[in-house]
């Protein structure tokens, strides 16, 4: 990662492209900043090997020292999570997190309040633990937005990838957010016929988010060139 100053050109409430980066391929985090995507996610969770998470982490900080993103952490029921967020927290360039695996109000609320209770959680829900207690993870203080992990919750529960079958959490999330008064839901992530593209264009959000109005995570890592 090198150090060079950037800017989103969208608010993290109102973005509706999100590129989930992975930080451990080298460079990157680097093209991604060049990338179209409305808001980047460094990703500390399921892109990192658990023997290189302090790597990846010094990485990162080192990177946010000068640079603004949101990093995705690990879930609370892991180790990770703690060494997350006591390398993260005051670091300038942190504009938000992405909690993994969000099952409780509870847990947004512990991790907001570890990180000073000053940046903005985004809770990733990706179990039916999680899509069940979407109401109230929508209104734990410390709350910014909610994000579906479809591909986990569909091992969670052994649902198919078929839009009916995927309707019900994915009316949940929306139904919650309302009652939380939050922003729309963020949908998720592409899989591997998706295009991976740096430039994000009409018709290329995945097409499980149908809605012009969609929000939606990009999980493929920009090729070192754009096509």
């Amino acid at each position: 990662m090198t150090a060079q100053h950037t800017t989103r050109r969208v608010e993290a409430t109102i973005a509706r492209s999100w590129l989930l980066v992975n930080v451990a391929e080298p460079g990157a985090v680097d093209r991604a900043v060049d990338c179209d995507a409305d808001q980047i996610v460094l990703d500390l969770e399921d892109a990192v090997d658990p023997t290189r998470k302090s790597a990846a982490r010094a990485e990162v900080a080192h990177w946010l020292e000068h640079n603004s993103a949101v990093v995705r952490i690990n879930d609370r029921t892991t180790t990770f999570w703690s060494e997350d967020l006591h390398r993260l927290r005051g670091l300038p360039g942190l504009s938000g997190v992405m909690l993994a695996k969000t099952e409780s109000a509870d847990q947004i609320t512990e991790t907001y309040d570890r990180l000073g209770a000053t940046t903005p959680v985004l809770a990733l829900v990706e179990s039916a633990l999680g899509i069940e207690e979407a109401p109230y993870i929508a209104r734990a203080r410390g709350v910014f937005r909610l994000a579906f992990g479809s591909g986990d919750y569909r091992r969670d529960t052994g649902t198919s990838a078929e839009d009916l079958a995927m309707d019900y959490p994915r009316s949940r999330l929306v139904t919650a957010s309302r009652i939380g008064n939050l922003p729309g839901p963020i949908d998720g992530p592409t899989g591997d016929d998706d295009p991976p593209s740096c430039t994000i264009r009409p018709g290329t959000r995945p097409s499980s988010a149908s809605p012009e109005n969609s929000a939606y995570l990009i999980t493929r890592s920009p090729s070192s060139t754009t096509p």
